[in-house]
């Protein structure tokens, strides 16, 4: 796994693990892999991936069943899509706004554009 260095390492690890539950590759209850296993696959210390663990149960996207391991919660996938909704009306949506007005792209050539790429 590539990694920014802009971002802290098990931040981009848990947005993968997000992403992830987004797209349906881990579902509500699925059980995901092993610290010792994220660790070994993605080359990092097993204390971030133990650190990533940590912050996605603390907001309610992984359980931690003693003995068994790390499963997504049932409310993982609603959680994930409120906290990303608000990042994008909060950072994404002023800064594409921003930078739409500095190069005088009208809001025409911005619906054709998403017309012209699938959107609907």
């Amino acid at each position: 796994m590539e990694f920014e260095p802009t971002k802290g390492i098990y931040l981009q690890i848990a947005d993968s693990i997000c992403e992830k539950i987004l797209s349906n590759a881990y579902s509500n209850g699925d059980k995901i892999p092993s610290v010792r296993e994220l660790a070994a696959e993605t080359g990092v210390n097993p204390n971030t991936i133990m650190r990533t663990y940590t912050e996605l149960q603390s907001a309610g996207i992984l359980e931690n069943r003693r003995g068994v391991g790390f499963f997504v919660g049932p409310e993982a996938k609603g959680i994930i899509l409120t906290q990303r909704k608000q990042q994008f009306f909060n950072q994404t949506l002023p800064e594409f706004v921003k930078q739409a007005k500095l190069l005088n792209i009208s809001l025409d050539d911005i619906w054709a554009n998403l017309k012209e790429k699938g959107g609907k």
